[in-house]
């Protein structure tokens, strides 16, 4: 007896408009219409950039001085973590109206499993339209959505008319969608990847759909059958609710090598910034610091140090991290790459006291 065909899923991904820095400027109106970036400091780095920002070059993960440079306008502002998550918390309070199957990927990202039209709209564009309109009346910032039948395209289409934007693919337009867009915009495919596609001569989807799949293998490891899979538009992962994590963090690799503690503080710095900002972002606390270096020769070590209690803010995470740098000196040799990660990962009610602080 032939198997019948699956049914078709009917996946939206949500993604908020430069949602940290939108927060920011719906709660303060003379932010409005200028460019606008969360984070920076000294020595600190772009957390999120407002769309006013993004022209000039400025960009999430960028030093803040070389935002500066770029953008003589810009305006820094600090980060809210708490108030974010608070806008997160409505924004999941409207998905639930529509689906139990939420994916978050952090505060401003989800996907959502609407093949059950709980609300009788008719279709998943409707879903997702009265979901968008929803987010604006309820916290006064915009959405943009991808509406597919798989999560990878979902989340594709989400980008493809930002900000405030829409855009629906069906199951008969995939492949082709997939096939005219630049692979280094492709999930899972990182600049490392992106670099060495374009050495190959694969620059577009239909360059990947043109390769064996043993070909892709042979550069690529096992990794090769999910880019002819993606390809092909062919992606079947299910939307999961309350994805766990077991770790999160950020790393980052030099142009140059560094070999002095003023150099090496400074990058911890930089790193600790960034990988906070995916902590908040995952809404996750953990018990364990990690710091991770990578010299010259390419030599690689992981140092680590656990604490009876969460890791309660960005100061407490990086004085742990220079910590554990400082332990490391002097180097040796010229270092290439740093990394710090939180693990260890607790799960508690949010209501739960927070330890204030941590004897590093």
């Amino acid at each position: 007896m032939k198997a019948k065909p699956l049914p078709v899923r009917k996946i939206i991904h949500v993604d908020m408009d430069a949602f940290y820095a939108s927060v920011e400027q719906r709660d303060d109106p003379t932010l409005r219409g200028k460019p606008v970036a969360v984070g920076g400091g000294h020595r600190g780095v772009v957390t999120a950039a407002s769309y006013e920002a993004r022209p000039y070059g400025v960009r999430s993960a960028m030093p803040s001085v070389t935002a500066k440079r770029r953008c003589p306008e810009l305006i820094f502002v600090k980060p809210r973590f708490d108030v974010y998550r608070a806008v997160s918390h409505q924004i999941r309070a409207i998905f639930a109206d529509y689906t139990e199957l939420i994916e978050p990927l952090s505060l401003d990202e989800a996907y959502l499993d609407v093949s059950e039209d709980r609300r009788s709209l008719g279709t998943a564009r409707a879903i997702a339209e009265e979901i968008r309109g929803r987010i604006r009346a309820e916290t006064g910032l915009t959405a943009s959505a991808g509406v597919s039948y798989c999560k990878f395209i979902a989340k594709l289409a989400s980008d493809q008319n930002k900000p405030d934007g829409i855009c629906v693919i069906p199951p008969h337009k995939g492949a082709a969608f997939v096939a005219i867009l630049p692979v280094k915009r492709f999930h899972g495919v990182g600049p490392v990847t992106a670099a060495k596609m374009e050495r190959l001569g694969i620059l577009t989807g239909a360059d990947l759909a043109r390769w064996p799949i043993e070909q892709l293998e042979a550069h690529f490891g096992s990794a090769g059958r999910w880019y002819w899979r993606i390809a092909r538009g062919i992606d079947e992962r299910e939307v999961k609710a309350d994805r766990p994590y077991k770790s999160v963090s950020a790393e980052r690799t030099f142009d140059v090598d560094y070999s002095t503690s003023d150099d090496l503080a400074r990058e911890v710095a930089r790193v600790a910034s960034y990988a906070w900002e995916r902590i908040a972002r995952a809404e996750v606390r953990g018990r364990t610091v990690t710091l991770k270096v990578k010299y010259t020769d390419f030599t690689l070590i992981t140092r680590s140090r656990s604490f009876p209690a969460p890791v309660p803010d960005l100061h407490a995470f990086e004085a742990a991290g220079q910590a554990l740098l400082a332990a490391l000196l002097p180097v040796p040799r010229g270092i290439r790459l740093i990394g710090l990660g939180l693990h260890s990962i607790v799960e508690e009610d949010d209501d739960d006291p927070i330890q204030l602080g941590l004897a590093i």
